[in-house]
């Protein structure tokens, strides 16, 4: 009896050990499986690009806009003046689960950027491509500058690229099916884009002139189309309320920052820009490829409302004049298609040949797609070679230095005032980055909450002391002087490490100003400016 009871245990063992390794082999045969999927791939290749930016993304510091956010994270409404809440909304998310971190603030944009490689390589697979041409669509999409910038900063830039890319999939799902019931995805999106960025506007204009302009004119009669419809709307209707509650107060800033921004010339080189920035340059053979598929072959003829909104949308953000990167969202459509076509000639070109070109191709990828990494994303060591190249480049980085030590001299000047006069001082400033700054790192000096008057700052209102004393950070000091009876600079806004940006150079002084010449509802109703 003992010996098969000891027999009958050692079998239970067995079947038990036996048990255990099956579920196991099982479960790596699954993600095995996985793996060498299609979809395995892509999503593998998108965990490699969240895990570079992740890595990379520590460096620096927050950028003004980024401060801006971060701030509106903390009030959450139905709208901003600056954009509508969904960017906030995940802001606030990031702060609950990451703190302040950088990497922790940067991570839903780099999981964004990451995430329109796997959509563009699945629209290459909508369009009968395999894997080989699935993974160029996804690289070519991964090196274009802005995706690669833009996954390194967290701003409306980064979801409204996922939106539109998104968009332009069910676009393609809708043209190869015929099933209208993509309208509901398409409507859907097209929502969270209008809550994302007033941009979007844009892309679902784009679409109507793609349903007018072509035999996509029949889904005007379908049901699902404007049910699709009703899903935008309802989406963006808390939005519209909002405006409609703050005098429609976005289409003031939006006008104000459009003339700025052709004052100041900041819409030139819009096409050049297209080529080297929204797209990277040995990439753009790929998109001439996919448009004259999506425009022009006849291969690709079910697939013209998806050409002809990306034509439509890239000619009104061309006619608007508007900055270059908000066409951002339409190219990996176009990359995906080109990468599609690229494969069939690959299939029918002599072997030797297609090994050259295909190697050449997959060469200036890497190749450039490093180089321009170093250069727009936060790789290269502060005050190197590459530094210093990057900060003649572009001002991204730049603007992320300084900030704290622009809370610590203000948290000086305010520590050296008399007791009494601290307990009712207050803190004013001249823009978003500033008025950011001090509310993110001033609490931990004993600061009171900063004022400004840009933007959702403006609305939130002002200090409710009503302080007669003021530390004024970012205000020139005849606008202080014609409002506050006394002013004197006490302080210089430098940084330690001697980087020369708008604070160091347009904003160095910190004053301090004694009795407002206006009540403080007069004043504060002329204090009011966009940025």
């Amino acid at each position: 009896m003992q010996a098969r009871q000891k027999s009958s245990g050692k079998l239970r063992v067995q079947i038990g050990d036996g048990g255990t390794r099956g579920g196991t082999e099982k479960m790596n045969g699954r993600i095995g499986g996985l793996l060498k999927s299609d979809i395995g791939i892509l999503v593998l290749l998108a965990l490699l690009s969240v895990a570079a930016h992740t890595v990379t993304n520590g460096q620096y510091g927050f950028h003004r806009d980024v401060l801006q956010t971060l701030d509106d994270a903390r009030h959450l409404d139905w709208g901003f003046v600056a954009y509508p809440p969904v960017t906030p909304l995940i802001g606030r998310i990031e702060l609950t689960l990451f703190g302040t971190s950088l990497i922790g603030f940067r991570f839903f944009a780099a999981v964004a950027v990451s995430a329109a490689m796997v959509i563009a390589g699945l629209i290459a697979k909508e369009l009968g491509s395999g894997r080989r041409e699935q993974v160029l669509a996804a690289a070519a999409t991964c090196v274009a500058p802005v995706a690669l910038a833009q996954g390194a900063v967290f701003q409306y830039v980064s979801l409204d690229y996922l939106w539109g890319v998104l968009a332009t999939y069910f676009l393609v799902r809708l043209a190869k099916s015929g099933d209208a019931r993509w309208w509901m995805a398409i409507g859907f999106t097209l929502g969270l884009g209008m809550e994302t960025r007033y941009t979007a506007g844009f892309l679902t204009l784009g679409i109507v002139g793609g349903v007018l302009l072509t035999d996509a004119r029949k889904y005007l009669l379908s049901k699902w189309l404007w049910l699709g419809a009703g899903i935008s709307v309802l989406l963006i209707l808390p939005n519209v309320i909002w405006q409609a509650q703050h005098h429609f107060i976005s289409l003031d800033f939006l006008k104000h920052l459009h003339e700025r921004d052709v004052r100041q010339g900041r819409n030139n080189g819009f096409l050049l820009q297209q080529i080297w920035l929204c797209v990277n340059v040995v990439t753009v053979p790929l998109v001439f490829l996919g448009l004259r598929f999506l425009l022009a072959r006849e291969e690709g003829k079910r697939y013209r409302l998806v050409g002809w909104t990306v034509l439509v949308t890239f000619s009104l953000f061309w006619i608007a004049k508007t900055r270059f990167y908000y066409t951002a969202p339409i190219y990996p459509v176009a990359l995906a298609a080109g990468s599609a076509v690229f494969g069939n000639w690959m299939k029918s070109a002599k072997p030797g040949t297609a090994r050259f070109v295909n190697g050449l191709q997959w060469a200036g990828i890497i190749l450039n797609g490093a180089v321009f990494a170093v250069f727009v994303m936060p790789i290269a060591p502060f005050g190197g070679a590459v530094w210093r190249v990057t900060s003649k480049l572009h001002d991204q980085f730049r603007e992320q230095i300084g900030w704290q030590e622009l809370t610590e001299h203000v948290a000086q000047v305010y520590s050296s005032l008399p007791s009494e006069e601290r307990a009712r001082t207050g803190i004013l400033a001249g823009n978003y980055g500033e008025g950011g700054a001090l509310n993110l790192y001033g609490p931990a000096l004993g600061l009171p909450q900063a004022m400004a008057g840009t933007n959702s700052f403006w609305y939130r209102g002002y200090d409710p002391r009503e302080p007669q004393t003021l530390i004024l950070v970012g205000i020139e000091t005849d606008e202080a002087k014609a409002n506050f009876s006394s002013c004197a600079v006490v302080a210089k806004n430098t940084n330690r490490f001697g980087v020369e940006n708008e604070e160091s150079r347009d904003h160095q002084d910190i004053l301090l100003c004694r009795g407002l010449k206006r009540s403080w509802p007069e004043f504060w109703g002329r204090f009011q400016r966009y940025g």
